[in-house]
């Protein structure tokens, strides 16, 4: 089975406007793609509809992971065949630690299909495996029937997971203590998701716009993370209109949005060229009409 994303000629629609309109994209673990493109061009569609956002319908074409269409999975089941997505605005989440947010979410990736839908409500009714019939959880201290929830990753297992990736991305323990987001820095939000893709170890990751709203020295840590987590077993595909971050990331093919077309594509030189160019000529190019982007 080939650990291939292939986007074949999709159309998606949000409240009957077509947004992407015949894109086609093949994704192999250890590539690392950007995907750049004027505000509205359809980046941000792309990525939530290949994660199965109910916001965003697919209307032809087809997403195919692994050989097998992915269209009828919900959201938590394409996670769990190793589809990732960090966010643009990461969500807060009072109550519910990072870390055990990062061992829930763990151990569904390990169960796949046969583990639970979890959702921000119940995230507190997943037990820990430790015996009993009822325990306190979250910040209500509500009682929750153990006989109900499923076992988690040990904790000494998920201890030595977390502290690796925490060591590897230069990162305080004390971060996963806090409450998931709850409070972050927007560059903290953004070190957050990349810690959660470090623990997770997804075949494909997706990160939109992981530089929106970071200063330079954030940009740099974040950039920097990103590159430490990429390997054979992994294809990153990063979402962005600035270049700043890719200086950190070893690129291999660089793709351009515009009207929800996908318009060119090339290496790592096609950034510095819409650095100094702009996306006028690639538009030209194109033969689409200027000024015709909106919020996608």
């Amino acid at each position: 089975m080939a650990d291939e994303l292939i986007i074949k000629d999709l159309h998606v629609n949000v409240e009957d406007k077509e947004i992407i309109k015949g894109l086609s994209l093949t994704i192999r673990r250890g590539e690392t793609h950007v995907i750049m493109g004027p505000n509205g061009s359809g980046k941000s569609t792309l990525s939530n509809t290949i994660m199965g956002h109910p916001r965003y319908t697919v209307t032809a074409g087809d997403i195919i992971w692994q050989g097998e269409s992915i269209l009828d999975l919900p959201a938590d089941r394409r996670a769990r065949r190793g589809l990732f997505l960090a966010f643009q605005y990461p969500m807060e989440v009072p109550g519910v630690s990072a870390s055990n947010f990062l061992r829930t979410a763990l151990t569904n990736i390990r169960k796949g299909d046969q583990a639970p839908t979890i959702t921000p409500d119940n995230l507190g009714e997943i037990g820990d495996g430790s015996g009993g019939n009822q325990a306190k959880v979250g910040g209500d201290g509500a009682n929750i029937d153990r006989s109900k929830r499923q076992t988690l990753i040990p904790p000494k297992e998920f201890r030595t997971i977390l502290k690796s990736k925490l060591s590897l991305l230069q990162m305080d323990e004390k971060f996963t203590k806090r409450y998931l987001n709850d409070g972050f820095s927007g560059g903290e939000k953004k070190r957050m998701e990349v810690l959660q893709m470090a623990v997770l170890s997804p075949k494909i990751a997706f990160l939109d716009e992981p530089d929106s709203g970071l200063d330079i020295d954030a940009i740099r840590i974040v950039g920097e993370g990103v590159s430490k987590l990429k390997g054979p077993d992994m294809g990153i595909v990063v979402i962005t209109h600035q270049q700043r971050i890719l200086n950190y990331l070893d690129v291999d093919f660089v793709h351009v949005m515009m009207q929800g077309y996908l318009v060119k594509s090339g290496g790592k030189e096609l950034v510095k060229e819409i650095e100094e160019r702009g996306y006028g000529w690639i538009r030209e190019e194109a033969g689409l009409a200027a000024g015709a982007e909106e919020d996608a």
